[in-house]
């Protein structure tokens, strides 16, 4: 097993600003992210690393060095009744350790997002304690394929359960009950209606858990009025400086939704918090810009579009089109 402090091996000079998408190819055919069969088909970690090694072909192929793999790349590892799967990391030790050397061989950038059930917050034991599983697996399986604390895992606050205050204090109590070796590799997400910005650095001040600032989530849920370059500065500034920082970037949904209620179409307008196909190019641009001029570090941009990796190449040639200056250090 490659050892988890090896330094990622990337090329001499990094973009200032990667893009990245999370989990689903739809720029190609036959590409997908992971073995999603269920349980009695047998499923198994060794097919999805598989799958896994030709999405880096697509992706070097085409100059992404960021991608959020699938949640759920071992299947059903953690299931409690489901104890046949428990051992795929084990299983797969080599075929892990050599993805990751194929990662750090191309600079690609991996991250983990865990998915909703994942609730450190949560006042049912049992909630927390098949949550925390979930996590040391997640931790895991980057320790296994040998990468860096920049490859993280992120992670909400979780719900309310009838009360913000507690609820904060109820995750900060559990995150620094967490083996080093997990809690090393979390970062923290503000979101867009229950725990914003602030809420997050106030956790930081007593975890030490680093911030992903999520643009549209700041934008939704932001009772402080804290203009979005400040808010971006002292996200980055949670991060050390030897790690390169990591942000969420969508824009959203503007188009009529239509839904079907009691066997007829209804139009409804988009929520403001749901994801576009595509990313506005403008408010990337403005955002990148303004973090240069003020001198901001480097950090990667997670794409989070529906377009998936279509999104992304459309916005890094839009940028080289509109701000041909900026376009020179986006990758």
């Amino acid at each position: 097993m490659t050892n988890e402090s090896a330094v990622e091996s990337a090329p001499s000079t990094k973009p200032r600003f990667r893009l990245g998408f999370p989990v689903k190819v739809i720029g190609a055919p036959n590409l997908p992210s992971h073995d999603s069969r269920r349980w009695h088909n047998n499923p198994h970690l060794s097919v999805s690393l598989a799958y896994l090694r030709d999405i880096f072909v697509y992706l070097g192929q085409r100059g992404i060095k960021f991608y959020r793999m699938a949640g759920q790349l071992a299947p059903y590892l953690t299931h409690p009744a489901l104890p046949a799967f428990h051992r795929q990391l084990q299983e797969c030790d080599l075929e892990l350790a050599a993805l990751g050397d194929l990662a750090r061989q191309d600079g690609l950038r991996l991250t983990l997002h865990p998915g909703f059930f994942v609730q450190l917050n949560s006042p049912d034991e049992s909630w927390v304690q098949r949550s925390v599983t979930e996590l040391a697996a997640s931790a895991e399986l980057l320790a296994r394929m040998g990468l860096s604390d920049e490859s993280v895992i992120v992670v909400h606050v979780g719900g309310v359960h009838g009360d913000v205050l507690a609820g904060r204090e109820r995750f900060v109590r559990q995150v620094n009950l967490l083996p080093e070796a997990v809690k090393n590799r979390l970062v923290l997400e503000h979101d867009d209606r229950r725990y914003h910005l602030q809420d997050a650095l106030w956790i930081y001040q007593r975890t030490g858990l680093r911030i992903v600032f999520d643009v549209l989530h700041h934008r939704c849920f932001d009772p402080v009025d804290m203009p979005l370059v400040d808010a971006l500065r002292l996200a980055l500034s949670t991060w050390p400086q030897t790690q390169r920082p990591k942000i969420h970037m969508s824009s959203p949904r503007t188009e009529v939704r239509t839904l079907v209620r009691h066997g007829g179409l209804i139009l409804q307008p988009p929520l403001p918090n749901q994801h576009s196909d595509f990313i506005n190019p403008f408010e990337v641009i403005d955002l990148l810009s303004h973090a240069m001029r003020l001198g901001l570090r480097p950090f990667d941009v997670m794409l989070e579009a529906k377009a998936k990796d279509v999104a992304l190449l459309r916005l890094r040639e839009q940028i080289k089109r509109f701000a041909p200056k900026l376009g020179a250090v986006v990758g």
